[in-house]
């Protein structure tokens, strides 16, 4: 089975005030508070620059919308998150917008490569949000990203 993800993620009210102005944007609650718009191929054509992908080197992040990213984690952090596995087997970015800039990353983990102490990228960039794990869990699953295996899925 699959695994796929491309979303941006934020406390649920950074995400509703956002997605004001986002007529194709969709979102689905989190646990802890946070919540996730989808990046569909709606949202990515309402929100792109025409410049292809930017330049942090994810795979489905429009050009230009860093900069919105950026504007809208001046009330609160921001993250853009991005997995694929197949089999186990995948790779993982994230990066986190706190005040107007970059503050996390962005982080790469490459297939094959083993997650380091702080945690996968995706784990790392909930925490900077203020997601909490339990013994025995990431901030992955705290927060209930394995609940659905597909991006669409979360807004289906």
């Amino acid at each position: 089975m699959g695994y796929d993800l491309q979303a941006v993620i934020a406390g649920g009210e950074v995400l509703r005030a956002a997605s004001r102005d986002l007529p194709a944007a969709r979102l689905a609650s989190l646990g802890q508070g946070l919540s996730l718009m989808p990046m569909t191929d709606a949202l990515f054509d309402s929100v792109a620059d025409g410049s292809g992908t930017g330049a942090l080197g994810f795979w489905r992040l429009p050009g230009g919308f860093e900069k919105t990213l950026a504007d809208w984690s001046t009330a609160r952090p921001v993250a853009y998150v991005e997995a694929e596995y197949f089999g186990g087997v995948g790779e993982q970015q994230a990066a986190v917008w706190d005040g107007g800039t970059v503050a996390l990353g962005p982080l790469h983990m490459q297939e094959g490569q083993l997650f380091p102490p702080a945690g996968s990228p995706i784990s790392q960039a909930l925490r900077r949000l203020g997601a909490v794990a339990s013994a025995g869990e990431d901030e992955f699953s705290a927060v209930g990203l394995d609940r659905h295996r597909h991006s669409e899925a979360w807004i289906a």
